[in-house]
């Protein structure tokens, strides 16, 4: 496939670090754009703060990147006025479940219609290495000297248990299988999160001798555990493990047409 024509090519150099798995997620989002034939100018690409969130600033469609932890509120908004636009939200652990985490637990609530892909990296990259909500026990940041001590957020699950119609998680090294997931949740009427575990060997892999981006993505190959395996594995097995794939996929009323529904039933 062409990449260029969906690239804002005169933003190039990007920002990311090498080894980050940011560049691997853009490619992903692409591809399965590029596959469902969605027309640049039906798409709306809104992003908040962070390292993850310069995505919107190197692809040629409608984008907005807007400000900390608030893009899902620009993008319901946006999605409430044109329902006819496919809505993407590019996001971060931190900008997400942080200071966003709010406006993610009932966007997922409301099940509406937009796919969000949300780089989980474990720190706050850009901005200094800061612990965030994802960053494991133990580990290392800027915050956390001595090694977090706050129990760490499972965004999947969390998104799952808020009422999310689609759900997924996979990791920077599986990039065929995450454009797959992409799309899926694109193609889904409803809320969409797909949690893609992104490297950072600038911040979070310094502080914590991870090693290079190579190491770290070489380590989530070996890590990483199919849900179809893992459903037949046992929670010792699964210890240290990761859960990729579909984790979660039903119908469900979706925001918009419940909306009109109720707009039609006070209109009698």
């Amino acid at each position: 496939m062409d990449y260029q024509k969906y690239l804002r090519t005169d933003n190039f150099p990007h920002i990311w670090c090498s080894g980050c798995g940011a560049g691997v997620a853009l490619k992903a989002i692409l591809r399965a754009i590029d596959e469902l034939e969605i027309a640049q100018d039906d798409i709306a690409m809104v992003s908040g703060i962070g390292c993850s969130s310069r995505t919107t600033g190197y692809v040629d469609f409608n984008t907005l990147h807007t400000t900390h932890g608030r893009p899902l509120t620009y993008a319901t908004g946006l999605k409430m006025a044109r329902p006819d636009m496919t809505v993407i939200v590019v996001t971060g652990d931190g900008d997400a479940t942080a200071i966003g985490g709010n406006h993610l637990i009932h966007a997922a609530r409301r099940n509406i219609d937009m796919t969000v892909v949300l780089y989980n990296n474990h720190i706050y990259g850009m901005t200094g290495g800061q612990a965030s909500p994802t960053t494991p026990i133990g580990d290392i940041g800027t915050t956390a000297p001595y090694g977090a001590i706050e129990n760490t957020f499972d965004i999947s699950g969390l998104v799952i248990a808020a009422g999310a119609a689609y759900v997924a998680r996979c990791t920077a090294f599986h990039a065929k299988l995450l454009g797959d997931l992409i799309k899926k949740g694109m193609e889904k009427k409803g809320f969409s999160l797909i949690e893609v575990l992104a490297p950072c060997p600038t911040a979070y892999g310094k502080l914590n001798k991870k090693g290079t981006g190579a190491d770290m993505i070489l380590d989530q190959k070996e890590t990483a555990v199919r849900v179809a395996k893992a459903e037949k594995m046992t929670p010792e097995e699964l210890d240290g493990k990761t859960v990729i794939g579909v984790l979660v996929d039903r119908d469900i009323p979706e925001y918009i047409e419940s909306y009109n529904a109720a707009i039609a039933r006070a209109a009698q």
